[in-house]
């Protein structure tokens, strides 16, 4: 294997800042995830990008939250939350969740079991309980232990890349 000069050349392009960070992130495509609890009768919920499984057994799943959110530390008081891993077409939901203002829940069709709230449509459900936090630089890296799961029939997930949303699309073994 030869590795070329050259791509030490193009590594030293990007400072590995935050707006290089965010450059290089960009060509690396996420899901997009709603984290929904009911806090005192209310829905209470966030969009993330960083989602992660991490384990079969026990089943675990992790998100990433920014330590400046205002609404996940409601989120993490609840017993159970609802991750769902939000669909194509649901682009509207994603950006009310992530936003910092207004009602995030307007014109959203949302299912509750317990504590945990769900968004209709979604790619699949996931109910899980917080088992640890681990604080990581701005974020905070949650670890989640899946309680009941489920998908959506046919939904294809929506996909965060290059600071849009799209969705994917199947290639066959002969495309190119």
């Amino acid at each position: 294997m030869t590795v070329s000069a050259t791509v030490e050349i193009e590594l030293a392009g990007i400072p590995a800042d935050g707006a290089g960070l965010r450059r290089v992130f960009a060509g690396f495509p996420s899901g997009v995830v709603a984290v929904c609890a009911e806090i005192d009768g209310v829905p209470v919920g966030l969009a993330v990008a960083t989602f992660v499984p991490v384990s079969l057994d026990p089943p675990l799943v992790s998100i990433c939250v920014q330590n400046s959110s205002t609404t996940w530390p409601r989120l993490a008081a609840a017993e159970r939350v609802g991750l769902s891993l939000l669909g194509t077409g649901q682009q509207t939901a994603a950006q009310a969740l992530g936003a910092r203002t207004g009602d995030r829940f307007a014109g959203l069709d949302l299912h509750r079991a317990g504590p945990a709230v769900f968004v209709a449509g979604a790619a699949a459900w996931i109910e899980a309980t917080i088992e640890t936090e681990v604080p990581a630089g701005d974020h905070a890296v949650v670890i989640l232990r899946v309680q009941r799961v489920g998908t959506g029939a046919d939904v294809e997930p929506l996909v965060f890349h290059g600071s849009r949303f799209r969705s994917l699309r199947a290639t066959s073994p002969t495309d190119s």
